[in-house]
């Protein structure tokens, strides 16, 4: 695929005005590497941010149900700050437990993903922060 020299700012914003996923800039004579991470490709996401409720959470590896405001199930989210999964374990307030998961009064937060599935679960997301 052919890409476009400069103007990476303005691609991008039609990339967002779009709704598309984001965009890889590159340094221009440099050649993809199979399997790894280099810093002469970098990828920019166009996130999207959510207003959602964490519901629960998972005990064995600490993933966090996520609810839309309407109560239908948004997905997992994995991506929390120790400091903020603290907090989090401060302010909740049990509902119920199971042997896989405990279920607490829902705790409004943002956060940030990269598109909803076909199934409308968040892609990937990531507490940005507490809502009141």
């Amino acid at each position: 695929l052919e890409g476009i020299r400069g103007n990476g700012v303005s691609y991008f914003n039609m990339v967002k005005e779009k709704g598309l996923e984001g965009i890889v800039l590159k340094k221009a004579n440099s050649a993809y590497e199979i399997g790894k991470r280099s810093k002469n490709w970098i990828k920019v996401i166009n996130y999207d941010f959510t207003e959602v409720l964490i519901t629960g959470y998972t005990r064995k590896d600490i993933k966090f149900l996520l609810s839309y405001q309407d109560g239908t199930p948004a997905g997992m989210m994995e991506f929390m700050p120790k400091s903020e999964r603290h907090k989090f374990h401060s302010m909740k307030k049990l509902k119920s437990e199971t042997e896989d998961f405990v279920f607490v009064e829902p705790v409004s937060c943002k956060v940030k993903h990269r598109f909803m599935t076909k199934h409308g679960k968040l892609r990937l997301p990531s507490f940005v922060s507490w809502r009141e």
